[in-house]
């Protein structure tokens, strides 16, 4: 088991489109007890380009987690789920659809497709913080996450 710490970081990729959202997300995982990389890249191209590390992103780590929007422009979070899901390089890495969608069907759609959880932002900013810390804090410390290869 891994312990993540100041020597094992976290590798959060944010698929979010929204800069308001990725500034809120920054800065509650910074006041976080657990050392967290967090990554942002603005839609489901960039998401995949990254997650196959073509270029720019030859280097990147491999992310533990993905927070993942549905609604953005030119590859939708949807679509993204999907191919993830389909490649056995990162199937494995656990998806957390992170929207503002409450609809039963993004809800359906999502889990059927292979997301790991579904969480709708809220609109009130301490909620949407509050949010933030309960998932990183079942992700980040009650969830045993695959070790780094």
């Amino acid at each position: 088991m891994i312990d993540y710490n100041v020597s094992n970081p976290i590798d959060v990729l944010l698929v979010e489109d929204d800069l308001g959202d990725v500034e809120l997300i920054r800065e509650t995982m910074k006041n976080s007890k657990i050392l967290v990389n967090l990554e942002v890249v603005g839609d489901g191209e960039q998401a995949l380009s990254y997650l196959i590390r073509e270029e720019p992103y030859q280097q990147s780590p491999r992310p533990d987690l993905i927070l993942l929007d549905l609604n953005m422009p030119k590859m939708d979070g949807r679509q993204l789920l999907q191919i993830i899901k389909k490649d056995e390089e990162i199937s494995n890495i656990p998806v957390i659809v992170l929207t503002t969608s409450d609809s039963e069907t993004d809800i359906v759609k999502s889990y059927g497709l292979g997301a790991n959880c579904y969480v709708t932002k809220p609109i009130d900013l301490k909620q949407f913080s509050l949010v933030v810390n309960s998932i990183e804090h079942f992700w980040f410390s009650v969830v045993k996450l695959m070790p780094k290869l």
